[in-house]
């Protein structure tokens, strides 16, 4: 077949670049991989940060049938709704066949055409995707920056009806936490929404584990939480979690959600027992929190109460190739930490994003920190490059 030589060509330049990606089967075994020629490593690329992937796995059905609006919505789903809509102290909540279903849905359907979405530069693709759909104008303001946030509001509130501030809770390839107290400080004074993706803070931060905005004590002032339950919570989908004004227009308007098939029934089940896990059984969360403190301590990265507690580490190492070339030598010395470039992070600033599982022990970590060190990328080597 001819007529594609234009994606030929961009194929061959992300190559030149070390920028190509393939997908590559393995088995997840716990804390380890398996590799198609039979070589085990120890995974630090998941987002399963509790362990909790392969605890839960439900005897129902494997397909739901339908969208959740047809017949694809059953009791199990409606339990679940509600457990999440208790967990995260909402009215409502509404589950979405991914966590990019639930983060583009909802920002292009609640955003509108009098409207202003103010979204951090770094936020995930899926709320960047949400932004670009929706009718409302769009302004980045710099990565955390509240003072450039409220520039902005200050220049432009006037003009809309409804002002939407974006962001992530924990941001996937830094590892920071959004300082949500001070957005929604902001957002009050301006009568702005808040919109907070908690995709790698549910289950992990907070006094309960469900997520930033509790960690920071703003889940009262933060209008909508999305959320995945395919990260800490090891199953599949997302969930929306807000007034119940809001999660009934979703329902109604939101494209994401009407014309996707219904999660299935074992993802339901699933994420239904893990959530009463995470729950009932704080010590998975603590036991990462640890992990996350020690690898940090180890690497020499200053950090705060929060941020210690944060299961992503990255490594900016700065070229694409060394990225590359790094991530091959942990993978022949038995770790896997995945290689991260452009355009997921910004131009130059190519890492190793460590993520850290309750299902890893001290000894794996103290092994992985030895494994850097000889790539001279912690202290006690000479040190190229810092998170």
């Amino acid at each position: 077949m001819t007529g594609f030589d234009h994606f030929e060509s961009q194929l061959d330049k992300l190559e030149r670049e070390g920028r190509l990606r393939e997908l590559v089967p393995v088995i997840v075994d716990g804390p380890t991989l398996v590799l198609d020629d039979g070589r085990r490593l120890i995974n630090f690329g998941g987002n399963d940060y509790l362990g909790l992937a392969n605890r839960h796995v439900p005897t129902v059905g494997s397909g739901s049938g339908a969208s959740p609006l047809l017949c694809g919505w059953t009791d199990g789903h409606r339990q679940l709704a509600k457990t999440i809509a208790s967990f995260e102290s909402a009215e409502s909540a509404a589950l979405f066949p991914s966590g990019f279903a639930a983060c583009s849905g909802t920002v292009s359907t609640l955003a509108q055409d009098e409207d202003l979405i103010l979204s951090d530069e770094l936020n995930h693709a899926s709320l960047i995707d949400g932004c670009r759909l929706s009718r409302a104008k769009r302004v980045l303001f710099r990565h955390r920056d509240v003072a450039d946030l409220e520039a902005s509001l200050k220049r432009h509130r006037s003009e809309f009806r409804n002002v939407w501030i974006v962001t992530d809770g924990v941001f996937s390839m830094d590892g920071h936490v959004a300082p949500l107290d001070r957005l929604c400080d902001v957002a009050e004074r301006y009568g702005a929404h808040v919109v907070v993706d908690e995709a790698h803070g549910t289950g992990v931060l907070g006094e309960t584990g469900s997520g930033a905005c509790e960690a920071l004590g703003v889940k009262d002032r933060v209008s909508v939480r999305i959320g995945t339950l395919s990260k800490a919570i090891g199953s599949q989908g997302g969930f929306v979690a807000g007034p119940r004004v809001v999660i009934d227009f979703l329902i109604n308007r939101c494209r994401t959600l009407i014309y996707s098939t219904a999660l299935s029934p074992a993802a339901v089940a699933a994420a239904q027992a893990s959530i009463q896990s995470i729950r009932s059984n704080p010590k998975p969360r603590h036991r990462v929190h640890e992990l996350a403190g020690l690898l940090r301590r180890e690497l020499g990265l200053s950090s705060d109460a929060i941020h210690d507690c944060v299961p992503i580490v990255p490594l900016v190492v700065g070229t694409d190739r060394r990225a590359v070339e790094v991530s091959r030598k942990l993978r022949e010395e038995g770790f896997y930490v995945p290689a991260i470039r452009p355009p997921t992070v910004l131009e130059g600033s190519a890492r190793l994003r460590i993520s850290l599982s309750a299902s890893h022990d001290e000894q794996m970590v103290e092994d992985l920190i030895g494994a850097l060190r000889r790539q001279k990328l912690v202290p006690g080597s000479t040190q190229e490059s810092t998170a």
